[in-house]
């Protein structure tokens, strides 16, 4: 199929790994300009040589973007004031207990988790009514619904982020511009690896077992019982980000797999 994405503007931050790597790679793949963002040059300039590795006639660029930053928006509004398409992907946690969530915490969360993309959608947004055609998407999280205890502060960003996808999307009545929101559940991501992998050394168990109890026990209610694939969440992303979704405005889609029971 194709999306129509050939030649689009293409901006998705937190981008060096996991989702955004890989909804970078697909872009790349319908013929989009690509411009990731990382936080440090090193991340930057390993996951640029990985794309341009694969796709060498392709347009990919990078933009170092440290979002705990107040100010960072603006270096990377200053080095590409247009896209037709901004994902707002960027995004920290701390696994913590309420108790344990220090006021820093909370405020380093919502730096990046929200305010990143509450400033980029600010500037981008009005130039893509003026353009007559944009696509912002927002990546939360199935924890905005689930809420897991130990990740309340991550949780609550990521509920905000489902607000004010909507409300954006109001804005946007009668124009070619649509604004929504995906919900990964939980994904196999770099760091999930990780955990997988550092949780399977400490039980002596094998990563795919830990994976097992996992589903059984922390996401009984997941459909698929297993990790999504980052690409499974990235086809998603990428249909959102299409001229061929212009129909769907303002929604929250799921890719979690069927962990968040009921049919809203």
């Amino acid at each position: 199929m194709d999306l129509r994405l050939t030649d689009k503007k293409v901006l998705i931050t937190g981008s060096t790994s996991g989702i955004g790597f890989e909804i970078a790679k697909r872009f790349l793949e319908e013929g989009a300009s690509v411009t990731i963002n990382g936080r440090s040059d090193d991340n930057l300039q390993n996951a640029l040589d990985r794309l341009k590795e694969s796709f060498p006639d392709s347009s990919v660029n990078g933009i170092v973007a440290d979002f705990r930053n107040p100010k960072a928006h603006e270096s990377v509004i200053k080095l590409l004031p247009e896209v037709d398409i901004l994902i707002n992907n960027v995004g920290i946690y701390a696994s913590k207990t309420f108790d344990e969530t220090s006021d820093q915490d909370w405020e380093e969360m919502f730096q990046v988790n929200v305010m990143a993309a509450i400033r980029l959608s600010r500037h981008y947004l009005p130039q893509m009514k003026k353009t007559g055609w944009g696509r912002i998407l927002f990546v939360s999280s199935e924890c905005a619904q689930l809420v897991p205890e130990d990740l309340i502060a991550y949780s609550t960003t990521k509920a905000a982020l489902l607000a004010l996808s909507r409300g954006l999307a109001q804005t946007t009545k009668g124009t070619e511009v649509t604004v929504n929101a995906i919900i990964p559940g939980s994904t196999l991501t770099e760091g999930a690896k990780i955990f997988l992998q550092q949780q399977a050394e400490k039980e002596n168990k094998s990563p795919g077992k830990i994976s097992e109890e996992f589903f059984q026990e922390a996401r009984p209610s997941s459909l698929l019982q297993r990790f999504a694939e980052p690409k499974e969440v990235a086809d998603m992303a990428l249909f959102l980000s299409s001229p061929l979704s212009a129909a769907t405005n303002g929604a929250a889609i799921k890719v979690d797999g069927g962990s968040i029971p009921g049919i809203f």
